[in-house]
């Protein structure tokens, strides 16, 4: 059973900065997809970016590019989110989650296994 769980959500000033983090257990991840995902209040879930566990490649929407960034720790198992440059409108619960195969995609339902979800909120 794959776990996931995330770390290191807060409250920070607009223009400020947060890393979050993304402790995987249970398996090997090789053939994996790591997503961030994120949902504010009476909002639809979506996607922020993600990153092929083998090879690095990752994947951003539009909104983030350019601010956020997404690398993995093999060693630790671990994937991050470095947020800069925060905005109000970044404020949300953020989760990860986990797919099998290599397709880079910010398709919700294509994602296996989901951790807990960490709140960050970016005040004006």
């Amino acid at each position: 059973q794959v776990q996931l769980v995330e770390s290191g959500g807060g409250l920070v000033q607009a223009g400020g900065s947060l890393r979050l983090s993304c402790a995987a257990s249970g398996r090997t991840f090789s053939s994996s997809v790591i997503g961030w995902f994120r949902q504010a209040p009476g909002k639809e879930r979506e996607v922020v970016g993600a990153i092929r566990w083998s090879g690095g490649s990752t994947y951003y929407t539009d909104s983030v590019k350019g601010r956020f960034t997404i690398s993995r720790d093999n060693a630790k198992y671990t994937v991050y989110l470095q947020m800069n440059s925060l905005k109000p409108e970044d404020t949300a619960v953020y989760y990860c989650a986990l797919r099998w195969g290599t397709a880079l995609t910010g398709e919700t339902r294509r994602y296996d296994y989901w951790g807990q979800g960490t709140q960050v909120t970016v005040s004006s």
